[in-house]
């Protein structure tokens, strides 16, 4: 931030970070997310030693930004982020003690996660045929996305032995380092060995991601964010398209197919099944409006 004093604790967050992707295997994208929220609280401590801070201190760090606007998930996000930092500096910097500790953020309504309609979803995958090698690669990407449920960071990972056509499985590196293998589908199966086949006319010879940009290296996750809300704007989605849309997309169309929460979970590799829950509420939406049209006793008075 332009014209912010650094904080006397700055040096530390360098190391945090370190520690995030070496020790705990995390991404590059979730290390600047981890960052970005402890800036945060740089700036609210001013010139005050992070040592220093007593609970109180976060308790009202909270409240102010909760004062501004900011929701009970984003802050929930922050002081975790935040707690981590400080379980850290009592690990590596003899800190005393962790003032996030016991406290939590304020409830705000949960959001549900929107969801493309699957003839939406089938829109979203119907690329122009003629539109270059960058127009085969981003099909072969939504594809991938849209029938693996995978996230940004590991899609931009993949390397590009990954695809076991065989047996129509991607092994993908998740949170925390955790390996899981994800089946794809026909189509996405087909979208990838169109764009392997042109992808050695793009990517440099030594360089082994799966998706790579005009400069023939591994594509930034900003990138593909950048080409999946242009598609989704050529392609007529009212909704803007980003790369969790198609998760959320693959997650409850599967769920609403199969029912199988917990083999969704597996796919989603989520550690546990609350977070998967999200979905059943998707689902029962979707069962909800189905039968509020369809049965002759069911509309209700508005």
């Amino acid at each position: 931030m332009a014209g912010t004093v650094a904080h006397p604790d700055q040096q530390t967050l360098h190391g945090f970070l370190a520690y995030l992707r070496n020790e705990r295997r995390y991404s590059e994208l979730t290390a600047e997310n981890y960052a970005r929220d402890i800036r945060r609280l740089f700036d609210l401590a001013t010139a005050t030693p992070l040592s220093d801070l007593k609970i109180h201190h976060i308790r009202r760090f909270v409240a102010q930004l909760h004062g501004g606007g900011l929701g009970g998930k984003s802050l929930a996000r922050m002081l975790s982020a935040w707690r981590g930092f400080y379980a850290y500096l009592m690990r590596d910097h003899q800190y005393k003690n962790n003032p996030c500790v016991g406290l939590r953020a304020p409830k705000s309504a949960r959001a549900l996660p929107h969801a493309l309609s699957p003839d939406e979803a089938v829109r979203m995958m119907e690329l122009p045929a003629d539109d270059g090698f960058l127009a085969v690669r981003d099909k072969a990407m939504l594809e991938l996305f849209y029938s693996s449920g995978l996230r940004l960071a590991e899609l931009v990972g993949l390397d590009h032995a990954a695809p076991e056509f065989n047996e129509g499985v991607v092994r993908v590196t998740g949170k925390g380092g955790k390996t899981r293998i994800v089946p794809f589908g026909s189509h996405a199966a087909a979208a990838l060995q169109a764009w392997l086949a042109v992808r050695p006319q793009l990517a440099e010879l030594d360089e082994a991601a799966l998706f790579v940009g005009r400069n023939g290296h591994r594509l930034t996750p900003r990138a593909v964010q950048l080409r999946m809300k242009e598609w989704g704007i050529k392609q007529g989605i009212s909704t803007g398209v980003h790369p969790h849309l198609l998760r959320h997309s693959f997650a409850s169309h599967l769920l609403q197919s199969c029912g199988d929460l917990r083999a969704v979970q597996e796919m989603l590799g989520h550690a546990s099944v609350s977070t998967t829950q999200v979905y059943t509420h998707l689902d029962f939406q979707y069962l909800s409006k189905i039968y509020d049209t369809a049965h002759p006793r069911a509309k209700r008075k508005t």
